[in-house]
């Protein structure tokens, strides 16, 4: 270090830094004098030490400060060289201690020992050096929370705030599904990287959220918050089989059973409700069961799945019919073994869907012995066989009230379509005989034997 004029020769080019004791103390324009500290990035707790290089001469006393001037507030320490008497300033903590070799030792430094710190030299020809230094205590920082205006969002409707909340001020960063937050989100923090902010949440942004709280000695990242979007439903559709069937028509055989289920894609799963030919069914489920088909159970089914938090909907439907395997007719009275008195039905499954008209015979299908005919009108005409005891319906079935045994026999349903198709179909019914309770007792009465009277 170069050599230093008699204090008034330099009071020209140095600077006045204040009164102390009635002495002028003067900072020298040429100080050389570097600060350390050691270690380098130290933690809150560590035990520091600002190390000193480039001190020379001999020298009488050292003056810490930590603070940017040369303010009597801000002095830490004095230190007597030749005795190692230290006396402590405004600014001693209680942790500080100036070594022989001009450093100062921090016992458990604190955040707040953070900043500025001026060593201030005086040598025996009462010159003055000054060398600055700086020292950053990072902290050990506590868990940040992530605190959110709602966990549950709509899509494109809603807008998500995340906030990490930390007292530390620590860098920040976000995390999402345990993962670097993607630059497309970034892109909606606050300038501190501590406020995220979503317009419009999409329902790919629903996951788990977490904020990390950093400096060069620590690091600590918040508990997730997991955050749902909701959306839908759409694209709903009608399954059978696992196979769409939306917008198709379904060919079911007679008399057999399927299942038709509704999907969608939503979040919550939505409510369902079913309707068949537009009318609502007593169905709340996902899934409507047809446990018998039959020309009844033909139509459009409907079904119409609803987001209870979007308050959206949709529906999808499907046509219902019998298999051409199903035209085949079927004729069942009903009961079957019908007795003297009773009503019988002869019903008719598997009728033609484009039926022009049908007629009833006692008997083969010869015009003098028809019962009656059904009319597209709906109305039926009672032929010449009609005794005033039987009754047509649309689908093609015989009531015959009021059974007696003439009624037993052959009758032949006959029916033409709008194509022009004609087909015939017959049925035997057995009329069996009502006896009264005493015939009946006497059918079981024992024979009298031979020769009693």
């Amino acid at each position: 270090m170069q050599g230093h004029e008699p204090l008034p020769a330099r009071a020209a080019q140095d600077e006045v830094l204040e009164e102390q004791n009635g002495t002028a103390a003067f900072l020298s324009a040429g100080a050389e004098i570097a600060i350390t500290p050691e270690p380098a990035q130290p933690a809150e707790g560590d035990n520091v030490t600002l190390a000193v290089q480039g001190l020379s001469g001999e020298l009488l006393a050292y003056n810490w400060y930590a603070g940017p001037t040369l303010s009597l507030s801000y002095l830490v320490a004095s230190y007597i060289v030749s005795t190692g008497d230290e006396t402590p300033g405004p600014a001693h903590t209680g942790r500080e201690a100036v070594r022989p070799d001009g450093g100062l030792d921090i016992q458990g430094a604190l955040p707040g020992h953070s900043g500025t710190y001026i060593l201030q030299t005086l040598n025996r020809q009462f010159q003055t050096e000054v060398g600055y230094g700086h020292l950053q205590v990072y902290e050990i920082l506590a868990q940040p929370v992530v605190m959110t205006n709602s966990t549950a969002l709509v899509e494109r409707r809603d807008t998500l705030h995340l906030t990490c909340s930390s007292p530390s001020p620590a860098e920040v960063r976000w995390f999402f599904n345990g993962d670097t937050l993607p630059i497309a989100v970034r892109l909606g923090l606050s300038p501190d990287g501590r406020v995220l902010t979503r317009h419009g949440i999409r329902r790919e942004e629903a996951g788990a959220y977490q904020c990390e709280v950093w400096n060069p000695v620590s690091v600590s990242r918040s508990e997730p918050v997991n955050l749902t979007v909701y959306f839908g439903p759409e694209r709903v559709a009608i399954l059978q089989d696992s196979i769409t069937r939306t917008g198709c028509t379904i060919k079911v055989d007679f008399n057999t059973s399927f299942t038709l289920w509704c999907v969608s894609r939503s979040c919550p799963e939505p409510e369902y409700m079913w309707a068949f030919n537009g009318r609502a069914l007593k169905n709340g489920q996902d899934h409507l069961n047809i446990s018998s088909m039959t020309a009844a159970q033909e139509g459009t089914y409907t079904c119409i799945a609803k987001n209870p938090k979007t308050l959206l909907s949709g529906s999808a439907s499907v046509v219902v019919k019998l298999s051409a395997a199903a035209v085949a007719m079927t004729i069942t009275p009903v009961p079957t073994r019908p007795m003297e008195g009773q009503d019988v039905t002869l019903t008719v499954q598997g009728y033609p869907k484009d039926l022009l008209v049908y007629a009833w015979y006692r008997g083969p299908a010869s015009e003098p012995n028809r019962l009656l005919s059904q009319l597209p009108s709906g109305n039926w005409i009672a032929g010449p066989a009609h005794t005033g005891r039987e009754v047509g319906f649309a689908n093609c079935s015989l009531l015959v009230q009021k059974l007696n045994l003439t009624d037993t026999g052959r009758y032949t349903l006959k029916t033409v379509t709008l194509q022009g198709k004609t087909e015939t179909l017959e049925v035997e019914l057995q009329v069996a005989l009502n006896l009264p309770s005493s015939h009946k007792d006497q059918r079981h009465l024992p024979e009298p034997e031979p020769g009693t009277g």
